[in-house]
């Protein structure tokens, strides 16, 4: 190629529509073709680290909300799960299963908008509009347990504020009805598609190797052909008393990580449905009342209750000295909290492990050598969620 040839530097984002967040790729084209990118980030960088270090430990929840918000239950209860473990409290098999439930469903509604975003992407609108009527219903779901619908808030240490009222579980399985039909008829739209094979098989690769090394995890990692899910490798929430498949691809592309995220929403409605049919009796919440909030019925009618309730909430209550890690299965793989505390009413130190930040390095790799469309295309398939990249 000749040194005269000209070449042309695009900025995609970091407002372009097709970027699916706040971040920022400087690509060098020859053409269509791309032959070097550069990406930038801290667009939205919130500093959600250095806040929760000025924060007591209940009210670093809403925090991770703003995470992925795609998913914000998983993002609440592995915070939840991560002071639990520091403070050594054991949750009871009713609290398990809730989370599951409620987790989930979070993963459900985070693929939904990942795989109905990469038809967009390629064209199919239809789909899209299709499936988010589902994510609506269990945004219903959401505000029936916690009274929010995207930033819940859902969930307390120790468990929850209220138990699964009768109307949540009839949405529930209203939904557990309902979802097989439309992923069956999203996937006739799509999934043998000539059209949108021929725009995402071979597009986005990425090999296992590269994979690992880039320390890939979730739909992304088990695309390239990796088997690892931390509900399986470092079971939590009582994963290990539910049998569910755990879905792999070969490629790396961005038709494997389609079908994975695809597979693993049927893998969801599985663990729902078991977990639902199963529900043990019990709390919903455990006897620790140093930690847990009591009922707000005896706040309001007994002094003992009021105070602990302040006590809990204003950080007034003594935390043990220590360090934990605490990992879940997110919705674009492993959430991890690096919690550090000197026995403070707030952390010393908190680390969000957030799985877009870590994949989103190997973006310029994966598009180089292929076009500007396949690029948008790759970005979708990855799920890149800003609020989670910057944190």
């Amino acid at each position: 190629m000749s040194e005269q040839t000209p070449y042309t530097t695009l900025n995609l984002g970091p407002t372009h529509p097709a970027t699916h967040g706040i971040f920022q790729n400087v690509l060098k084209l020859d053409g269509e073709t791309i032959l070097d990118a550069e990406q930038t980030i801290g667009y939205i960088h919130r500093a959600f680290e250095k806040i929760a270090e000025h924060r007591p430990y209940y009210q670093v929840t809403p925090l991770t909300d703003r995470l992925n918000y795609c998913s914000s239950p998983i993002n609440n209860m592995g915070w939840h799960m991560t002071v639990e473990k520091l403070l050594g409290i054991r949750t009871t098999k009713r609290i398990d299963y809730l989370r599951i439930i409620l987790m989930e469903l979070a993963r459900i509604t985070d693929h939904l908008i990942c795989n109905s975003v990469i038809g967009v992407d390629s064209g199919a609108l239809t789909g899209f509009i299709y499936v988010f009527q589902e994510r609506e219903k269990v945004y219903e779901i959401y505000e029936e347990v916690s009274g929010a619908r995207l930033t819940t808030n859902m969930g307390r240490i120790g468990g929850f504020e209220r138990d699964l009222s009768p109307v949540a579980i009839k949405k529930i399985r209203e939904f557990l009805d309902h979802l097989p039909m439309v992923l069956q008829q999203f996937e006739k739209l799509l999934m043998r598609n000539r059209i949108f094979m021929d725009r995402t098989i071979g597009v986005g690769s990425i090999s296992s190797e590269r994979a690992v090394n880039y320390g890939f995890t979730g739909p992304c990692l088990r695309a390239a052909g990796v088997d690892y899910d931390v509900r399986v490798a470092s079971p939590y929430s009582s994963y290990n008393d539910f049998e569910f498949t755990i879905p792999v691809g070969t490629e790396g592309d961005t038709y494997d990580r389609f079908c994975v995220r695809q597979e693993e929403m049927w893998q969801s409605l599985k663990l729902i449905k078991s977990a639902l049919e199963n529900l043990p009796e019990g709390r919903f919440a455990v006897d620790v009342p140093q930690f847990v909030l009591p009922p707000k019925e005896e706040v309001y009618n007994n002094m003992e209750a009021l105070i602990w309730h302040f006590k809990i909430v204003m950080g007034e209550i003594d935390v043990p000295v220590g360090e934990v890690y605490h990992s879940v299965e997110g919705g674009n793989g492993e959430l991890g909290f690096y919690l550090v505390s000197d026995g403070g009413r707030s952390p010393f130190r908190l680390h969000f492990r957030r799985p877009s930040f870590v994949y989103y390095q190997a973006y310029p790799e994966m598009i180089k050598g292929g076009v500007l469309s396949d690029a948008i295309l790759t970005m979708s398939s990855m799920n890149v969620i800003a609020g989670e990249l910057d944190a």
